[in-house]
């Protein structure tokens, strides 16, 4: 053990977790190149290979993957130990990842950030945007955001935000040149926005008054990844797009879109925060956890 240090452990697991040299690198906040230096170093000294690497792939040696299985549940341990330690000072620090869909993070998430980073001066955030269900655990976040149906029931879930809902809406200049449906499958006619989510689908869109749930699939006049490709192009008249009401809530009020079906879109459970159900969670998550707590005692007063 003489010729090691928890570093070189480490950044051996975050490797081994990650399969990725560059994703592991983040984590330790290092460069890929001292990275593989490190392991290459740690290979020698022990006498046998770990991995075998290849520029789009790491796999584990009989070696790695038996140095994985004994050191690994041993370095939670110590990061559970250290967390302890540090949950003892009087302030909160370190660096909290968060991975959460877009739509959370521009209409949740974001109001919060300033005030929180501005009570917590020793935290610094990471919030990593994508649409792409993640194990938070094997990537390395602390915590995720996600709806409720989406949430495994091994995590804690936190409630982050109020009820939110679903609209449909056009230019009012479409809605005047085109009509404006009265049902969700009268969409079918109409030239639609619609979004391809990071796996590559493209789900329909759902509906549902008094029990009854209409699900339809409408033309798509323009497919987007990008959301602001998609807000611009409904301004633009191109078409009906279907989104969260948050995104289009101005553009609803100033009278420059118009919002239709609005009794076939009800309201649903806003985004839990979730983390790993754990004796003891990092201090900078305690921390944030709280915040969100206050948070949304304060939005309920507002109310």
């Amino acid at each position: 053990m003489q010729d090691f240090d928890l570093r070189d452990l480490d950044a051996f697991v975050a490797v081994a977790r990650t399969r990725n040299f560059r994703r592991a690198a983040l984590e330790q906040r290092v460069s890929v190149s001292s990275l593989s230096q490190r392991l290459r170093d740690m290979e020698e000294r022990l006498g046998v290979r770990l991995m075998n690497r290849t520029t789009r792939s790491v796999a584990l040696t009989e070696a790695g993957e038996l140095l994985l299985a004994r050191v690994a549940p041993a370095m939670v341990n110590v990061a559970d130990a250290i967390t302890e330690v540090r949950g003892l000072r009087a302030e909160p620090s370190g660096r909290l990842r968060i991975n959460a869909p877009p739509p959370a993070v521009d209409l949740v998430l974001a109001p919060m950030i300033a005030p929180f980073l501005a009570r917590y001066p020793q935290i610094d955030l990471d919030i990593v945007a994508e649409s792409a269900f993640v194990d938070i655990v094997a990537q390395g976040f602390d915590a995720g955001v996600r709806y409720g149906e989406h949430l495994a029931q091994d995590m804690v879930a936190v409630p982050l935000g109020a009820q939110q809902r679903y609209a449909v809406v056009a230019s009012s200049d479409y809605v005047a040149k085109h009509g404006r449906p009265m049902h969700p499958k009268d969409l079918l006619k109409h030239a639609c926005i619609r979004t391809r989510f990071g796996s590559g689908a493209i789900f329909d869109w759902e509906f549902e008054k008094n029990g009854r749930v209409v699900k339809v699939s409408p033309p798509a006049r323009l497919i987007a990844t990008y959301l602001g490709l998609a807000l611009r192009a409904v301004h633009d008249g191109v078409g009906y797009w279907a989104t969260f009401e948050g995104y289009v809530h101005y553009g609803v009020k100033s009278g420059a879109l118009v919002s239709v079906l609005d009794d076939w879109c009800p309201p649903f459970d806003g985004p839990f925060l979730y983390y790993p159900s754990r004796r003891q969670p990092p201090p900078a998550l305690a921390a944030f956890v709280s915040f969100v707590a206050d948070w949304r005692k304060q939005a309920r007063r507002k109310k």
